[in-house]
């Protein structure tokens, strides 16, 4: 046999059968306008590429892409012309791309890891991503709170989890508000880890919303309601905070099943109630206008909306069926405090005891009490100093 011969027969043994799906290697053999021509090595077997194939651009020219000689792998997608024996096939660069990167992204996804791609564009309903092969951000997922402009997201480099993957059906939903929720989480368990109800810390507003204020205290979003934020009535958060803010905060609740850190701005100054009775003791004597009447006394006010109770036994040294039978709304006395209690807010009062000629209590020298000095102070109207439980127990006690 010549040389020729085996050389040839060298030649055949070298020579690998096509497939479609086979990954093979090509060699560029021409570039023309939409398409590149190939030459699949080893095989003896010519295809195309056509841009879409090659490239996502379907702008770009392919001239300043490849050039002839060029050399890398590509999938084969099907014969030209049917199954004709010995004809041309079609290639895909852009196709064997996405099979690689679903193999990478299906381990991500087995094991929970998170991706970056680049937004490239806006659609209805969520945007779309390159992570090697195109994703889809659904709206819904791209944050834990509402997004209404998907704009401002094109071109960005995101921090994204995979939900769904499907190969064959070329399907790869995306989110980064799962991302957001795992970081959350991660940090809550260590912010909350180092607190505890009662603790008093600083903080610095986040953000706004007609139902309160959102203070990061360490990284983690923590929530003063609108009834936490003053003693005095708000309206809106705005109009007393802005964003950015630093203030210093109260916990009062750590939900460690919902992660919500529950806080006060408010409860880390005086109460109304602390301040209206700073200087106020057991035993002073001062007047006060009667504000309300009931059936088991009287509620005289101490400050600027606050008030005591002067319990009907408290109000004459004589026997009293109803506190209206001596005593009228708008009705100026003079009361004596008989006890303070700063936990329940509540204020006993005597007119009684107040009056030196009708009982010999209060040996204690009386000094007398500047109402203005009380009235600076302030509270909250609903502050009536006692609580109902006593109420209901002192109507029980007149039945008795």
């Amino acid at each position: 046999m010549s040389e020729n011969s085996n050389q040839f027969l060298d030649a055949l043994k070298q020579m690998q059968g096509v497939e479609v799906g086979d990954i093979v290697d090509v060699e560029v053999l021409d570039v023309e306008d939409g398409q590149i021509d190939v030459g699949v090595e080893n095989a003896g077997v010519e295809g195309v590429i056509t841009r879409r194939e090659f490239t996502a651009d379907r702008n770009a020219d392919l001239r300043d892409l490849v050039k002839s000689g060029d050399k890398f792998k590509a999938l084969v997608l099907r014969r030209a012309g049917g199954d004709k024996e010995n004809g041309e096939f079609f290639f895909s660069v852009t196709r064997l791309k996405e099979r690689e990167a679903y193999d990478k992204l299906q381990k991500d996804y087995e094991e929970g890891n998170p991706i970056e791609g680049t937004v490239t564009s806006s659609v209805r309903g969520g945007l779309l991503v390159d992570v090697g092969t195109r994703g889809f951000l659904p709206a819904s997922l791209i944050s834990n709170r509402y997004v209404s402009d998907l704009k401002p997201y094109i071109g960005k480099t995101m921090k994204l989890k995979i939900t769904e993957i499907d190969p064959n059906k070329n399907r790869l939903i995306l989110s980064h508000k799962d991302l957001i929720e795992e970081e959350r989480e991660e940090a809550f368990e260590s912010v909350a880890s180092q607190l505890v109800v009662g603790d008093v810390i600083e903080g610095k507003v986040s953000r706004l919303t007609n139902f309160g204020a959102f203070i990061d205290v360490g990284g983690v979003d923590g929530l003063v309601h609108i009834s936490e934020i003053s003693y005095k009535h708000v309206d809106k958060p705005s109009d007393v905070l802005k964003a950015g803010q630093d203030v210093k905060v109260k916990v009062i609740g750590i939900d460690d099943d919902r992660h919500r850190i529950s806080l006060s701005i408010k409860q880390t100054e005086p109460s109304p109630f602390e301040q209206a009775t700073a200087d106020l003791t057991e035993g002073d004597v001062f007047e006060g206008e009667v504000k309300s009447l009931t059936n088991f006394g009287a509620f005289v006010e101490v400050a600027d909306g606050i008030q005591g109770l002067v319990h009907v036994s408290e109000i004459s040294s004589k026997h009293v069926d109803k506190p209206s039978d001596v005593l009228k709304v708008g009705q100026t006395v003079k009361v004596k405090v008989l006890s303070i209690d700063p936990n329940d807010r509540r204020i006993s009062l005597s007119i009684k005891a107040a009056d030196p000629n009708a009982s010999s209590e209060g040996s204690r020298p009386r000094r007398s009490r500047n109402e203005n000095s009380v009235n600076k102070k302030y509270m909250s109207s609903d502050d009536n100093g006692f609580a109902l439980g006593d109420i209901i127990g002192d109507q029980l006690k007149d039945r008795q």
